[in-house]
């Protein structure tokens, strides 16, 4: 994986004049990897697939895919991607099979060569004994595997994924990531997807950018971005203690950092099972109480927490996009299967 498929440069997308949605991102994505927009609702992810997709002309900077412009080559770049979009575009009264022969219709697909495509794709996501059933009658994990192959029919170099696994329960969620494995292993595709789920971001991609307010904060590997935290996160909460207490945490040889959020303190410590007693008794050396102590490794989470001073935003964004996600969920309703 060192050729550059997706080079991104200064890329901005400004709506009504004044709201900047993207704000001068720069990343690149290698030929065969996973790489992940992690981020919370309204953060830019699916503005800034958009763009990448040619639906959506950057106000500034430039973006290519194979070396073809977004912005002035957009059939050449059609021709190479996929895209599997965040709400569902299924034709309900339609089987999952002439769902995918229509898709095969529209992106020209010759329809000897879309039947026999359409069967191995729905043989991939087991979906071949439902192909002649209305995708009414489809379960959310069924209808978002149909979305899936819909997204493959046209046998894209890159696939675009916008939250492919939004509102599925996590058994689904976990199922739908070893398919986007094989399309990487097997078939050799480069996957760029946008997500909200740590554990996602972490489990599926072999980089991640992590987004916030249309800005790119940081991007690596999930593993390096969480080693750069420098070791294990302690929260400590002091019962009445109303001045901060940061410098005299700070003062046990292990702690590597501090940060006070009310009565509430997150720690970076080298080795926090050893670090926290000494902690506890530095605080209660001063005549303070502890009221709650918890260890945990570093996670995306933290992550996102260190650079951004705040946790996942999971519940804001835009109207729209909340109406968007909702209705996803309410279509991804009901038993997977």
């Amino acid at each position: 994986m060192t050729e550059d498929v997706i080079v991104v440069e200064g890329l901005t997308k400004i709506f009504n004049g004044d709201l900047i949605a993207v704000d001068h991102v720069s990343f690149s994505v290698k030929n065969g990897e996973i790489f992940g927009f992690l981020g919370p609702n309204g953060a830019g992810k699916t503005t800034t697939i958009k763009m990448l997709t040619t639906v959506l002309k950057p106000a500034e900077g430039k973006a290519s895919i194979f070396g073809k412009d977004v912005a002035s080559q957009n059939l050449n770049v059609k021709n190479s991607i996929g895209v599997m979009q965040q709400v569902y575009t299924a034709d309900e009264d339609l089987t999952g099979y002439q769902n995918v022969m229509l898709i095969a219709a529209l992106y020209g697909v010759p329809k000897d060569v879309a039947k026999k495509r359409s069967l191995e794709l729905l043989n991939l996501v087991e979906l071949t004994a439902f192909k002649d059933k209305e995708v009414q009658t489809y379960s959310g994990g069924m209808r978002r595997r149909l979305e899936l192959i819909c997204s493959l029919i046209n046998n894209p170099k890159v696939l675009f994924l916008d939250e492919p696994t939004l509102g599925l329960d996590v058994q689904t969620r976990a199922a739908t990531w070893n398919y986007l494995r094989v399309l990487k292993k097997e078939f050799g595709m480069t996957l760029f997807l946008t997500t909200h789920y740590m554990e996602e971001a972490d489990s599926l991609c072999d980089r991640v950018a992590i987004i916030d307010h249309g800005k790119i904060i940081t991007i690596g590997t999930p593993n390096d971005l969480k080693k750069g935290l420098g070791g294990d996160i302690i929260m400590l909460s002091i019962q009445n203690a109303t001045e901060d207490l940061s410098d005299l945490i700070k003062m046990v040889p292990t702690v590597k950092g501090v940060q006070r959020q009310d009565e509430t303190y997150r720690i970076k410590a080298e080795n926090g099972e050893e670090t926290a007693p000494y902690i506890m008794e530095a605080v209660r050396a001063e005549g303070y109480k502890v009221g709650r102590l918890s260890l945990s490794r570093p996670t995306l989470d933290e992550v996102y927490l260190e650079f951004t001073g705040k946790s996942l935003r999971e519940e804001e964004g835009s109207k729209i996009s909340a109406f968007q996600q909702r209705e996803t969920m309410r279509r991804a309703g009901g038993e997977s299967r």
